[in-house]
């Protein structure tokens, strides 16, 4: 009777009654009502935030080095702030790759004008916050491996453990054997599997915030969300496919015995493993769903604190216009003007007045007029186009490659791209600075004057004979301060050169600057400001 009665109850303990769950269910309801935990915002590495761009990213519109001299880093942590991991990616991937589309913008628009609707979307998404794995390479690049066929079957071997155990101990002791067999057939399986689970139950746990936001904004009689209406109850079916409830998971420790003897992670992981397989598709669209609102609301969010900016409109290549329009990047950032009919432009300025800035900002205003729609400026008219930088280019030890070597890899690399003829903006910082003057002036010109052919382009160099010899192909202008030291951008080449008089401000005895100044006179005389050079460059 007693061998009968503890059959009796190891049978009930793996196969519970119909009236045990419902005794259980009102708990089970209670535990999964607890409130949700706060939003982690987990600090991911670059790699994370780039990985949709790298596997389902399109034509980059930019490359690495535009990318750092750009300081697209430090304007994508600040459009992604208070943004899960899905906006992240959607957010660096439109500004690598991405042209802001009328559906974007038309939302963008909805939320900036519906800030109290915005606040219930954005709450409904707080727990994509909590994700602390990227998802994009499970659902957007190569599918998951098949789970093998013995999988299913893993209840299996810990069964034969626990009769065998049983077995040996009421009846007959040689089944002691057999539980050691099995025993560590089991820890062999947690060895070769244990690594898997782990990181694995991070994806799940990602993949079910989706699956449970997706839910709570199909339930959202919003326009906002219309397109996750239609799939929020299959979110709801899936989730609780993916880990269905278990109740020997709620108590921590029979967790670890249902770990280590019944080989309940491992057939958590094949289990979800398949549901993932079989529901790739809905949960790929659901992920692309939600980055895309996420980082819809981040762009709202960043454009409601933002008192300057304008929807861009389309011009064709050759064609630029930028009204009062200030660097995203720069609090107190001074409005400036520019506007550009046919060719490039070529920008002067006395030193440290602020011409790489401007082209930064320049840049920056292209590339989220593109990606995004929008530029921080009164009024823009732009051309959607790929861009592509020279600006922080320098020696390098390890590489082998001088400064000017370095120049000129950038120079083939800018040459190449013209010579695909596709068109493209392209910003230059004093090119050439690597080598001696002469050199610096003539090599600039050529490969300057061959970039203007194929492609808007924007220079700055305190090279001023520069201004003169391109000017049939860039445009003359000059970044200056006016007598209260307010910054301007107006037509013309800088005449007033600073770079003498701050010898004497920088601490330099007043023989320096005297030699200085007399060098530098005669130069002009020569060099400086050559009275026609139109027709150097036609000629040759």
């Amino acid at each position: 009777m007693a061998h009968g009665a503890m059959l009796a109850l190891l049978w009930s303990m793996m196969s519970p009654s119909p009236s045990l769950f419902a005794r259980l269910r009102p708990w089970l309801r209670q535990f999964a009502s607890l409130p949700e935990p706060p939003e982690l915002d987990y600090p991911f590495a670059a790699s994370d935030i780039a990985m949709l761009q790298r596997i389902d990213g399109g034509v980059p519109q930019l490359d690495s080095q535009t990318w750092n001299e750009m300081l697209l880093d430090a304007y994508h942590a600040q459009l992604a702030t208070q943004t899960s991991i899905l906006g992240q990616q959607r957010l660096h991937q439109r500004l690598a790759s991405g042209t802001a589309g009328a559906a974007s913008r038309g939302r963008i628009a909805a939320l900036l004008a519906a800030p109290a609707q915005q606040a219930v979307i954005e709450q409904a998404m707080l727990p994509l916050r909590t994700a602390d794995v990227e998802v994009a390479a499970l659902l957007c690049g190569a599918a998951p491996p098949a789970p093998p066929w013995w999988s299913r079957w893993l209840l299996l071997p810990p069964l034969v453990l626990l009769v065998s155990l049983l077995v040996a101990w009421l009846f007959a002791p040689l089944a002691w054997a057999v539980a050691v067999a099995v025993w560590f057939s089991l820890m062999a399986l947690q060895m070769r599997f244990y690594e898997r689970c782990k990181p694995w139950e991070r994806s799940v746990f990602t993949l079910q915030q989706i699956l449970l936001v997706h839910g709570r904004l199909g339930a959202l009689d919003t326009a906002l969300t219309a397109e996750l209406r239609e799939g929020g109850r299959a979110a709801g079916v899936i989730n609780r496919q993916i880990t269905p409830v278990r109740w020997i998971k709620m108590v921590p420790l029979l967790s670890e015995y249902d770990d280590w003897l019944m080989l309940g992670n491992i057939r958590r992981y094949f289990h979800s493993l398949r549901v993932v397989r079989r529901e790739r598709a809905f949960l790929r669209q659901s992920f692309l769903l939600l980055a895309d609102l996420e980082a819809d609301l981040a762009l709202a969010r960043h454009l409601r604190g933002r008192e300057e900016f304008c929807w861009a409109l389309q011009t064709d290549a050759r064609q630029l216009s930028l009204d009062a329009m200030v660097h995203p990047l720069l609090d107190g950032a001074k409005p400036l003007s520019l506007r550009l009919d046919g060719r490039g432009a070529f920008i002067s300025g006395q030193n440290a007045v602020g011409k790489s800035t401007l082209l930064r900002g320049v840049g920056l205003n292209l590339i989220s007029a593109r990606a995004f729609g929008f530029c921080y400026a009164q009024a823009a008219r732009v051309p959607m186009l790929p861009l592509y930088s020279s600006m922080q280019n320098e020696d390098s030890l390890d590489g082998g490659e001088s400064l000017y070597i370095a120049e000129l890899r950038r120079a083939r690399e800018l040459l190449a791209l013209a010579r695909v003829g596709a068109p493209a903006l392209l910003l230059i910082d004093e090119i050439f600075r690597g080598t001696n003057h002469l050199e610096s002036v003539a090599a600039a010109a050529a490969v300057l004057h061959s970039l203007a052919a194929q492609h808007l382009v924007l220079v700055s160099s305190h090279n001023l004979v520069l201004g003169p010899l391109l000017e049939d192909c860039l445009a003359p202008w000059c970044v200056r301060r006016d007598d209260r030291g307010a910054l301007l951008l107006a037509p013309g080449v800088l005449q007033a050169t600073n770079g003498i008089a701050l010898l004497a401000q920088r601490g330099f005895d007043a023989g320096i600057a005297d030699k200085a100044g007399r060098v530098f006179d005669w130069l002009s005389t020569h060099m400086a400001q050559p009275a026609d050079c139109g027709g150097v460059l036609e000629r040759a």
